[in-house]
Formats: structure tokens, sequence, C-alpha cells
């Protein structure tokens, strides 16, 4: 069985980072993706779904360094639903996406991680190799 998620799309706010009793860093995240689509009368829409994500650990802690508002996100992660009451007792449902793994698409700032490794930052493209170095 498989419960993956992947996200690309831009934060509607800097991310909410707290620091739980036992040192814990938890960051929360609204990833906001936009599909375009043709109504029957063939004109184009968009539809905008908001996605509540949580980072944990290092991926908090990189998400309040390198994460702002209107940051372009690659994000993978898991669907996760919770059960909890609210102050007044009542029955509340969530849907969140535990993350695993994301990667700021946004210019220089462009980095990927999972887990506990890092694979280094992309400050650019590589460059194009010359019409005459190809090897066909």
């Amino acid at each position: 069985m498989i419960n993956r998620v992947t996200l690309v799309g831009h934060l509607g706010a800097d991310p909410e980072i707290r620091t739980l009793a036992n040192g814990t860093m938890v960051a929360r995240l609204r990833l906001a993706t936009t599909e375009s689509y043709k109504d029957r009368a063939g004109q184009w829409q968009e539809e905008t779904q908001w996605h509540d994500v949580v980072l944990w650990r290092h991926l908090a802690e990189r998400a309040q360094k390198q994460c702002r508002k209107g940051s372009l996100v690659f994000l993978e992660g898991k669907l996760t639903h919770r059960k909890w009451e609210d102050k007044d007792g009542n029955p509340r449902r969530s849907t969140e996406v535990v993350g695993a793994m994301f990667r700021t698409l946004d210019g220089k700032r462009d980095t990927y991680e999972e887990g506990g490794t890092d694979a280094g930052s992309v400050n650019e493209a590589p460059p194009m190799a010359a019409e005459e170095d190809l090897p066909f």
C-alpha cells in the first residue's frame, strides 16, 4: 500500500514555527495548488486548492530559513487525518500532508533534502553542451 502526496504550489503565508517542550521544531505551511481547465462554454477557469502541511525537525528548520509567503515549493509527503476536540469540546477533523521532503523552486535558494541527508544546493541549471560537443 502507498500513501504518497506530491504537490507543487505557492505558500499563502510565511511558515508558522513552534518549538515543543521537548525541543522538537514543527512548521505549519499553507500551500496553494492551482488547476486550469476549460468549462463547457469553452472559457478558461482556475480552481485553487489549499493544503495544510506539517514539517518536523530539520525540515521545519529549513522551512524557517528558506520559505516565505509566495515561495514556489515542491513537496512530497503522506496524507494524514486527525480527530480532535476544540476548546468548546466539539469534535473536529483535520486532513494534513506530513512532509518528508521539500524543495524550494525560487531562484538561488533552490535546495533538496530528504530524510537527514542534504544533496546540496542548486544555484543554477548546468551549462548546455555546445552542439559540436554532442556525441551524435
